[in-house]
């Protein structure tokens, strides 16, 4: 592939950048096989549609994405340990199906990849010997290894696109934090 020539790259400006300085950090489920921790702050990160949770547990603090209806002071346990509670961490061989998750391991340790975004959560479908299958909300369905984790409940901020962009200087702070090209010119319109 090649790249544009410079007259047409000229009077562009600089490329975009994202603004990482105002992101509050990785949400990921904890490190440690297993841990207790308590919720000492929700978070608002303008680089994502979900708000985050502070969570302090023995191992120090991390962020995760919060679920719905979490509050401050509230226990979340992860791990083998952990009951089938929303808020707690566990590992998708050992959640019933039918259950609501978010935050889905794709490989065994690494965070979370699948279910993220405001209001979303996938259902658990049925457990094999090795594997797991959950349906995404999408609708497409995905096998899981039995170790990986996710987390039990919904997503926060699940209103997040009923309220409508009344003026273009909403739209303006709302896109700049995410690589979307705004605002779109009609060609026609030129």
């Amino acid at each position: 592939m090649g790249k544009r020539i410079i007259p047409r790259r000229r009077g562009r400006g600089h490329r975009w950048k994202a603004p990482d300085n105002r992101f509050k950090g990785d949400a990921r489920h904890p490190r440690s096989k297993s841990s207790n921790g308590k919720v000492i702050e929700l978070l608002h990160d303008p680089g994502r549609t979900a708000p985050l949770a502070k969570i302090s547990d023995q191992d120090g603090t991390y962020t995760m994405i919060a679920h719905d209806g979490m509050h401050v002071g509230q226990d979340i346990a992860a791990g083998h340990g952990a009951e089938i509670d929303v808020g707690n961490t566990s590992y998708v061989g050992s959640i019933p199906e039918g259950t609501k998750v978010y935050n889905i391991e794709m490989q065994p340790g690494d965070g979370g990849k699948m279910a993220r975004a405001a209001g979303e959560a996938a259902t658990v479908i049925s457990h094999g010997k090795q594997t797991t299958t959950i349906r995404l909300p999408s609708k497409a369905q995905k096998k899981l290894d039995n170790m990986c984790r996710a987390t039990i409940g919904s997503v926060a901020g699940s209103g997040r696109g009923e309220k409508p962009i009344a003026k273009a200087g909403k739209n303006f702070y709302r896109t700049r934090s995410r690589p979307k090209v705004w605002p779109k010119v009609r060609g026609v319109a030129m």
